[in-house]
């Protein structure tokens, strides 16, 4: 069913001065995302290079949860809540209730930086336990149960969270780092499921004669794999084993990739952008598997999924379905080329500088970082009135 993401011409009327945040979950919470995305870490960068600290999550964990739990987990709410309205043609939430859980986040995010671990962990665990309350009402009313495991993928990830925190709280014994892997799990997952329900139909629609195409049982042996590796994760495989899983999972996803006719999309930027974030998938997991044999660094397989794959494919998910879900035509400009290829430039410098030149590592990072910031920067700059007024042509939402 692709009738969610379906646009209408706008109308040429300019858009109302009204405010317009609280009418539906993809505006606060991308304009949240972004403008926390540049902040963030721009704050990381600094204490990279040992000019800043904190009292709770220090060093790498910060970074790290704070990147999944709040810039990640922060779009894949606000996309669920705007794209399940249309599958299950039943309200999400907007208004009073939606802003409530956006001060949620906020909340989140300010506690971690704080003494205050117990309430840093609650406000953590609560906000994907909340969102998935609040998709699942609307989902259950309507019988959508295709869609029910992102009810299911919400849940596991306020678990990861609960691990993360448990564990930097002397609760539990188990490294830290396992919540985080076991969530960076969950969101390669979700960003696979969608991109194989959109990214062909985007480019079809975007792209005349591309014939992106699927095969049923590569899509259920790609995302079988990433299900496998999920679980492979929490029951901490390695070895041979989780080598073989991490191949086969490269080859499946480079072969779903290569069936959407990716070098058909390069004249048009809202298209492409999607294509090349896919691809750090198969990479992700092809150096994921070197780092398991010992020949590359753990860091750049997690950056080449977190900066690569994940940056991609929010920054083109968030600028299209923003424009769409406001009336606005369905075209990137300059600004948002410049933010695509500010994220494609960022996950370049993360992942490669550091794998030839081990030596510039703490270049490498600063200069990713004023990329990734200058990225989401711009967006929130460019975005901030498309968000926050009214749909070009009239319509809720």
């Amino acid at each position: 069913m692709n009738t969610y993401l379906n646009i209408e011409e706008p109308a040429p009327a300019p858009p109302p001065a009204r405010f317009a945040l609280w009418q539906l979950g993809f505006r606060p919470f991308y304009l949240l995302a972004s403008t926390f995305a540049a902040l963030s870490i721009a704050l990381w960068a600094l204490q990279f290079a040992g000019w800043l600290k904190h009292p709770y999550l220090a060093g790498p964990m910060w970074h790290a949860h704070e990147m999944l739990f709040g810039f990640m987990l922060a779009v894949i709410v606000g996309f669920l809540f705007t794209a399940g309205r249309n599958w299950s043609d039943r309200p999400t939430p907007t208004g009073a209730s939606l802003a409530a859980i956006a001060a949620l986040w906020l909340a989140a995010r300010i506690l971690v930086l704080t003494p205050f671990g117990w309430a840093a962990a609650v406000a953590n665990v609560a906000f994907p336990l909340v969102a998935a309350i609040a998709l699942a009402r609307p989902f259950i009313a309507a019988g959508s149960r295709r869609n029910y495991f992102f009810i299911a993928l919400l849940l596991l990830l306020s678990v990861a969270a609960a691990a993360v925190h448990l564990s930097q709280l002397g609760v539990v014994r188990m490294p830290g780092f396992a919540g985080i892997q076991i969530g960076l799990d969950v969101v390669l997952f979700i960003v696979a499921v969608m991109a194989g329900r959109v990214v062909p139909m985007f480019t079809n629609n975007g792209v005349p004669g591309a014939a992106a195409s699927r095969r049923p049982w590569l899509e259920r042996l790609a995302l079988g794999v990433l299900l496998a590796l999920l679980l492979g994760d929490a029951l901490q495989l390695q070895g041979p084993g989780l080598v073989a899983l991490l191949v086969v999972g490269a080859l499946a996803h480079l072969a779903r990739w290569i069936l959407w006719q990716p070098w058909k999309t390069l004249r048009t930027p809202i298209v492409w952008i999607l294509h090349v974030a896919y691809f750090w998938i198969p990479l992700h997991l092809l150096l994921r598997a070197l780092a398991e044999l010992g020949l590359v660094s753990t860091s750049a397989s997690m950056h080449a999924l977190t900066v690569g794959a994940i940056g991609g494919m929010v920054i083109g998910m968030m600028t299209r379905t923003a424009r769409g879900h406001t009336g606005r035509p369905l075209v990137a400009g300059r600004a948002e080329v410049a933010c695509y290829l500010l994220v494609l430039l960022s996950a370049l410098v993360r992942v490669f500088v550091p794998l030839a030149a081990p030596q510039h590592t703490l270049l490498a990072v600063s200069c990713s970082a004023a990329l990734w910031s200058a990225a989401f920067g711009l967006y929130a700059l460019r975005y901030w009135p498309i968000l926050t007024r009214p749909r070009l042509d009239g319509k809720p939402g």
